[in-house]
């Protein structure tokens, strides 16, 4: 194989690639990355036996061929080349390795063959549609923080996308909860996902999908099986993920309908409050306390160890009085996901769930379960 490249555009394609390879891996071919160069092009593969991200890039080939390298070498040292410089990587003889040039600077790299790399093949994905690239990264933004991280509740530990019949017109809606709070975000279904089944997108691929669709173009290609997900981006990047063998909970048992208590605070002024008061928090608990009574709301932290904090606000409330308690940390990622300048929060009692959305009947809604203070 002797191919040349432009560095900026291997480094951005290594950039794609090279993160699903994990830097601890006991099985050497998956360490590295697939260089495949035919007629005009590069093309690049990495895999991690999960997910799967294939890119190809404008070449130079003098010899077509295809050999294996470790991902994060090769990515240090084409990030680490000159602006502009061309890039030269050719492998031949018996000697097992990539020679990379560039100016003056010679690398070789221990290199294993292609036909040990991993084809995470997609198989049959019956369901396609496209999305509008702002469209996903929405469904993403709006719910990535409320995925689980526990492992034992494997289910949870991704997005779930499905579309549903909602007021007289079909939506998807993707929704993540880690059991203390739920995020879901839905927008009118795009053309084509109609029957599409409701699939539990892995953390690892959200966060790959959501720093492809920033670098991506206006719409992603989606092709899905109730297994397997492929994500064809307008930059040429595509991504191929196994999906979470399992069944989502039923979230719409969890989104309370009878709470009457409203509460409504400007966003940014409550946001401000709350990292103010819960300063003094441990970190173990993080509890902030809200007491609520006719227009006032009064934010107040105990800590044992370190002292205490309040503050009040003017509020819109008319209810009766109420003392709830919630987690800090998780108040302030759902506000700050809002995009209103009110907050609305709807209650109904300490021990139970709250409602909280930018207006009634917004896109985005989070329900979050309150701590004992």
């Amino acid at each position: 194989m002797r191919v040349t490249v432009e560095r900026a555009a291997l480094l951005r394609s290594l950039g794609h690639v090279h993160r699903v390879v994990e830097r601890r891996n006991t099985i050497p071919i998956l360490s590295n990355v697939l260089l495949r160069a035919e007629s005009s092009a590069l093309q690049l593969r990495a895999t991690d036996l999960d997910i799967e991200v294939t890119e190809s890039v404008p070449a130079d080939v003098v010899d077509p061929g295809a050999t294996t390298v470790p991902a994060h070498v090769i990515y240090d040292i084409v990030r680490k080349l000159p602006d502009g410089a061309q890039v030269s990587l050719e492998t031949g003889g018996e000697s097992g390795q990539m020679t990379i040039r560039s100016g003056r600077s010679r690398f070789a790299l221990g290199a294993l063959p292609e036909g040990d790399f991993p084809d995470l093949a997609a198989g049959e994905l019956p369901h396609s549609f496209s999305i509008l690239a702002t469209d996903l990264k929405r469904l993403i933004d709006k719910t990535q923080f409320a995925i689980s991280t526990e492992e034992t509740r494997y289910y949870l530990n991704g997005i779930y996308l499905h579309t549903i019949e909602s007021e007289g017109a079909l939506k998807m809606r993707a929704v993540a909860t880690d059991g203390h709070r739920l995020a879901r975000v839905e927008l009118d279904a795009p053309p084509g996902s109609q029957g599409m089944p409701g699939v539990i997108v892995p953390r690892k691929a959200v966060a790959e999908i959501q720093k492809l669709v920033d670098d991506g173009g206006e719409s992603v290609e989606i092709d899905l099986s109730p297994a397997k997900i492929r994500l064809r981006f307008a930059g040429g990047v595509t991504l191929i993920s196994k999906l979470i063998d399992g069944t989502f909970p039923d979230y719409q048992r969890v989104i309370p309908t009878g709470n009457n208590k409203r509460l409504t605070v400007e966003r940014e002024v409550f946001a401000r409050a709350v990292d103010r008061v819960s300063t003094i928090s441990s970190e173990r608990g993080r509890a902030v306390k809200l007491g609520l009574s006719e227009g006032r709301l009064a934010l107040s932290v105990n800590n044992p160890d370190s002292g205490s904090a309040t503050e009040e606000l003017d509020v819109d409330y008319d209810a009766a009085g109420l003392d709830i308690g919630f987690n800090a940390r998780y108040l302030l990622d759902i506000t700050s996901q809002l995009e209103g300048d009110t907050a609305l929060f709807r209650l109904a009692d300490p021990g139970s769930p709250t409602l909280i959305q930018d207006r009634e009947g917004a896109p985005a809604l989070y329900v979050l379960m309150p701590m004992r203070v």
